[in-house]
């Protein structure tokens, strides 16, 4: 071979290596280029936690989805406490726009400007756990926007519950999420019994609709138009507590009358909603029922044995909730 093509040759397989090594750069940088960008990560509860954003900067390089628990991050911020994963970001539009990732749940960076690069987290968020850096309360954005409006909100059982609306708004304007019970609302209006947080809403179609939870779990207002705004429940709710103007709408059962509070079907924190179909269930007298993943239409947890949680009331009669294991029978007294 002449000293021409060798050099020839060499030549053409140095210029291939160059562009193939531009198409992979080009090509990861469209990979890892999001609609977001990272301002800021907090890892912890409301009233403590840490900034994690190098600590994230470091998983985001080795892999695009983690699982979010405490040795993640090599800290527990509130011991005892369901913490979460805060990231305060920017849109392409100029809105500041925060992300929620409860403990225990896949944090996925897709949605990131440079996750994979880690070419982020440079400030530009000064409003620590709850506010935005203007001091006007949680970042206002397009995430503020949900789809029900917020007409009133009742908290106790249904023979005994007081009206806490304007509670509620100062909970909504200090942060997206909280843990509700008692001293959320500083009154127990039906001691010894579990009580309810009852949000009645009105959706884009004009339906209304009522959203429960119960004592001690999680409130997210991410579902409500302006919630971080407070503006909503300037009336427009007559139906008292039970959701309709006397209660026809609820399921009946064997002659009484039954209410599905909640149903989630599931394991661990990946769970379903399934109430809607519960619901069904007993307005067609199917009282009795094998418990598996037709109630939800899929496999929440695939290779796991899930349980039914249900949560239910007769009329007249105490808030009740059983476990069914995935297999068992239900049976709704």
């Amino acid at each position: 071979m002449s000293l021409a093509t060798f050099l020839r040759q060499g030549w053409t397989a140095l210029v291939l290596m160059l562009v193939l090594a531009a198409t992979a750069s080009a090509q990861r940088d469209r990979d890892d280029d999001g609609q977001y960008q990272i301002l800021q990560a907090r890892y912890g509860t409301a009233q403590h936690h840490v900034d994690v954003t190098q600590q994230l900067k470091q998983l985001a390089r080795q892999d695009r989805r983690f699982k979010l628990v405490n040795d993640v991050f090599g800290v527990d911020p509130d011991p005892g406490r369901r913490k979460t994963l805060r990231i305060f970001a920017r849109g392409r539009d100029g809105q500041q726009r925060t992300f929620e990732y409860e403990e225990y749940s896949q944090v996925d960076g897709s949605q990131f400007t440079g996750w994979g690069r880690g070419d982020w987290g440079h400030g530009g968020w000064s409003g620590g756990w709850g506010d935005s850096p203007s001091g006007g309360g949680r970042p206002h954005g397009r995430d503020d926007d949900g789809d029900y409006q917020i007409l009133q909100a009742n908290y106790g059982t249904s023979r005994k519950h007081i009206d806490v609306t304007q509670r509620l708004k100062e909970l909504a304007r200090r942060d997206r999420s909280f843990r509700m019970g008692n001293d959320t609302f500083g009154a127990d209006p039906d001691p010894g019994r579990t009580k309810m947080l009852r949000i009645y809403t009105r959706g884009k179609d004009g339906r209304n609709r009522t959203f429960e939870y119960k004592e001690g779990s999680l409130v997210d207002g991410a579902q409500f138009t302006g919630w971080g705004r407070g503006d909503w429940g300037q009336g427009g709710w007559g139906g008292g507590w039970g959701g309709g103007r006397d209660d026809g709408d609820e399921p009946q059962a064997g002659g009484m009358r039954l209410r599905i509070i909640s149903a989630r079907y599931g394991y661990g924190s990946n769970t379903v909603d399934v109430s809607d179909r519960l619901r069904e269930l007993v307005r067609r007298n199917r009282l009795e029922l094998r418990v598996d993943n037709s109630l939800a239409g899929s496999d929440p947890a695939p290779g796991r044995r899930k349980t039914l949680t249900l949560t239910y009331a007769q009329q007249g009669g105490d808030v009740r909730q059983v476990k069914v294991n995935e297999r068992d029978m239900l049976r709704v007294p």
